[in-house]
């Protein structure tokens, strides 16, 4: 038996080498979809932009970086109505849409809050619950306290040949004991306490940076490494050896 976070599971070790463990399933924790992570409350909201053309998107952009050159820059005369006819004429061709150019503008803070929460915002109800997960993990160095981390994405790839996920749908995952996975994008199931707690920071994924902010913190009580079938040998790319945060061998408990 091994205990892992107060919580007792079946401890299998997959052999020295790998430093490896898997749990049978738990009872006590519910698995949960990836749509249920994000604020359903804060989901639907009026975006004046969702309907407009990428045309009239530009167009919005421009009248705005017209404007405010006309304010902030001393031009020579020549320049200075040339600037005012370009604005002039990009008023008029929004005559005939229907929409006022002047209110949008106003408008794009007030979206750009709106798309802020609905991408970061968790689900209240899944504070604090015993949760299950199943997704593919990136590693990622210790935390402040020396703990083991990684994140968990819904899609293998996310990250690194693909955008991250918003906030609220990628999972911080921490380790009362050291793990590793056995190569990046290994499918897993976890269980554990689910917890909202933003965090933000740069990590090392494949090629270079990237920065992982996620609305949810993990506590894994449990974890079931479960190969896929239909992942081929090419996919299975091995993580380094020696981690660029890390000396010691990653998939190991050996320096």
């Amino acid at each position: 038996m091994k205990k892992i976070a107060g919580k007792v599971v079946v401890g299998v070790l997959l052999g020295a080498a790998a430093g490896l463990w898997v749990t049978a399933s738990v009872s006590w924790a519910s698995e949960v979809s990836w749509s249920d992570l994000p604020d359903a409350k804060v989901q639907e909201y009026e975006d004046p932009y969702r309907d407009l053309t990428y045309d009239q998107i530009d167009s919005l952009r421009t009248i705005a970086q017209l404007r405010a050159r006309l304010k902030s820059e001393a031009a020579p005369g020549n320049v200075h109505n040339d600037l005012k006819t370009r604005l002039t004429d990009l008023l008029k061709s929004w005559e005939t849409s229907g929409r006022d150019p002047d209110w949008l503008i106003k408008q794009r803070w007030v979206v750009a809050e709106r798309r802020k929460l609905a991408a970061t915002a968790g689900n209240p109800d899944l504070d604090g619950r015993e949760v299950t997960f199943s997704g593919f993990v990136i590693p990622a160095p210790q935390d402040a306290e020396g703990r083991s981390t990684a994140y968990l994405v819904e899609v293998r790839g996310m990250c690194s040949h693909m955008p991250p996920p918003p906030p609220n749908r990628l999972l911080r995952l921490v380790f009362e004991d050291a793990w590793y996975p056995r190569f990046i994008y290994e499918p897993i199931k976890v269980s554990g306490r689910l917890e909202i707690a933003p965090s933000q920071r740069t990590i090392r994924v494949v090629d270079g940076p990237v920065s992982m902010a996620s609305t949810f913190r993990l506590e894994v009580a449990s974890i079931d490494v479960t190969v896929s079938p239909n992942i081929n040998a090419s996919e299975r790319k091995p993580w380094p050896l020696r981690p660029h945060w890390q000396g010691r061998q990653a998939g190991t408990s050996r320096p």
